[in-house]
């Protein structure tokens, strides 16, 4: 029996120049998530909670604009670019 793992993408970055990119793991987490393995999913790719809220957030704003939505979009994509460039360091220096 197929499943998702089967249809997800290389990492190219890591394919051809042998490290992760900034996005690896966020294809597994989401896997993981479907799967109910939540604490996995975090210890994937920090960053995938912080996103799914960023893109709930955007995506809501899309149909029903409420007060200071463009606000806590750019807060929301800060914490995602912090949380993200972070965990790509300390999987590089350790």
């Amino acid at each position: 029996m197929l499943s998702i793992e089967d249809y997800m993408l290389p990492c190219l970055t890591k394919q051809y120049f042998g490290f992760d990119c900034f996005g690896c793991g966020i294809q597994r987490a989401l896997a993981l998530i479907m799967r109910g393995e939540l604490v996995a999913a975090f210890k994937m790719y920090p960053a995938i909670y912080t996103l799914l809220l960023f893109f709930g957030v955007v995506f809501i704003s899309i149909f029903y604009k409420f007060n200071n939505s463009q606000r806590l979009i750019r807060i929301l994509a800060i914490i995602n670019i912090l949380i993200i460039i972070i965990n790509f360091s300390i999987k590089h220096l350790l």
